[in-house]
C-alpha cells in the first residue's frame, strides 16, 4: 500500500515538482512548487477527515493533492491530464494497488477548472484544496508596478483560512484582502470560475461553499 510518505520522500517526483514550476515560473505563473502542493495536501486531507471519511480515503486525497501539478512540465494547457497520466506511470512502477491509483488519478485528472468535475470525494477534496490556496507568497514577482491581475489578487491577501464549520454543513474560504492593492472586483474576475468549481466540490460533500472577504459574506 503505497503511502504519503513514500510519495514526499521519492526523488523523482521532487523533480518533476521542481522542473513543472520553473516551467510556470518562465511563463509568469504564481507559484505552484512544493509550498503549493504541500499545502494543497494538508488542505485536502483536513476535509475528507472532517467529514469524516477513512484515513485511507484521505492519506488517497493527500497523494493527489502532493502530485496534481506535475502534468505542468509537460505544458500549462491540459497539464490535469498529463499529470493524471504520468501519475499512473509513477504509482504503478511504485506497486501501488490499481483501485488506489484510479482513484488518485482520477482526481488530478479532474482538478482544472476547464475540464474539472468532482467525481469522487477525493476529487472534490483536491478542487477545494487546490482552488483556495490564494496567499501573497504564491506571487513571486516583487516589482509592483509591474503586477499584473493574477499578482494583485494574490499580493493584497493578508490572511487566508479554509475550514468547515462545528456542524459540518458548510466550508468557508475566509479572506482578508488588502483593497489598495486588489479591489473585491477583482477576486471575482479571477476566481468567479473557481468559486463556482469549490461549490459544485463541496455539494458533492454535502457541504455548501461560502466565500467571505473582509468580513463580508460573498457567496
Amino acid at each position: 500500500m503505497i503511502t504519503f510518505e513514500e510519495i514526499k520522500k521519492n526523488e523523482e517526483i521532487k523533480t518533476y515538482i521542481r522542473k513543472a514550476d520553473e516551467s510556470l515560473i518562465a511563463l509568469g505563473y504564481t507559484e505552484h512548487s512544493f509550498a503549493h502542493v504541500n499545502k494543497v495536501a494538508e488542505t485536502a486531507k483536513y476535509i475528507l477527515l472532517t467529514m469524516g471519511y477513512s484515513e485511507r480515503e484521505a492519506e488517497l486525497a493527500q497523494i493527489a493533492g502532493y502530485l496534481h501539478d506535475i502534468g505542468n512540465v509537460i505544458n500549462r494547457i491540459d497539464h490535469a491530464q498529463s499529470g493524471a497520466v504520468m501519475a499512473f506511470r509513477i504509482l504503478d512502477r511504485l506497486g501501488a494497488d490499481a483501485e488506489d491509483t484510479a482513484t488518485i488519478i482520477t482526481a488530478i485528472g479532474n482538478h482544472d477548472e476547464g475540464t474539472a468535475q468532482a467525481v469522487n470525494p477525493i476529487a472534490a477534496a483536491l478542487i477545494l484544496a487546490d482552488k483556495t490556496d490564494v496567499r501573497q507568497s504564491r506571487v513571486r514577482n516583487q516589482a509592483i508596478t509591474d503586477f499584473d491581475i493574477h499578482d494583485r489578487v494574490n499580493y493584497s491577501v493578508k490572511e487566508s483560512s479554509t475550514r468547515i464549520n462545528e456542524e459540518k454543513t458548510e466550508i468557508t474560504l475566509t479572506l482578508s484582502i488588502d483593497t489598495t492593492i486588489c479591489s473585491v472586483m477583482d477576486y471575482f474576475e479571477i476566481f468567479m470560475g473557481r468559486m463556482i468549481l469549490c461549490r459544485k466540490a463541496a455539494a458533492k460533500l454535502g457541504l455548501a461553499f461560502r466565500l467571505m472577504i473582509n468580513g463580508q459574506s460573498m457567496l
